[in-house]
């Protein structure tokens, strides 16, 4: 996926974005190669989105890695790292994925769900 745009929408909006893709689909047509989360409402988008997680996102998508690897690169606690992707992931920002490192064992690492974030606020 390229691109994950988060935004401010409305329940028509997020109701008329279906009817189109579900067009495209019936048309045969290609879906755009983007994931969108919409909040009707701002603040629950910036409750969200706060200065630690952009910061979060930004280490994320130079270089993913670990809990404790993120955390270390962020100078920040590994409890409060950990609760901060566990929100991401639940909105569907960030994908965890279970790696095994030869001679360590498993691992989970952290990826962007997309090259590319844009917000959207209106």
């Amino acid at each position: 996926m390229k691109q994950l745009i988060v935004k401010t929408a409305t329940e028509t909006d997020f109701f008329q974005r279906g009817r189109e893709l579900a067009r495209l689909a019936d048309q045969n047509k290609s879906l755009p190669d983007e994931y969108v989360i919409s909040f009707e409402d701002p603040a629950e988008m910036l409750e969200l989105l706060t200065t630690a997680r952009l910061a979060l996102l930004r280490a994320i998508k130079e270089q993913p890695g670990s809990i404790t690897q993120l955390a270390q690169r962020l100078h920040r606690n590994r409890d409060t790292v950990k609760r901060d992707v566990d929100k991401l992931a639940s909105h569907g920002l960030v994908a965890i994925e279970s790696i095994i490192l030869p001679g360590r064992g498993p691992m989970k690492e952290i990826h962007p769900r997309a090259g590319r974030l844009r917000l959207e606020a209106s």
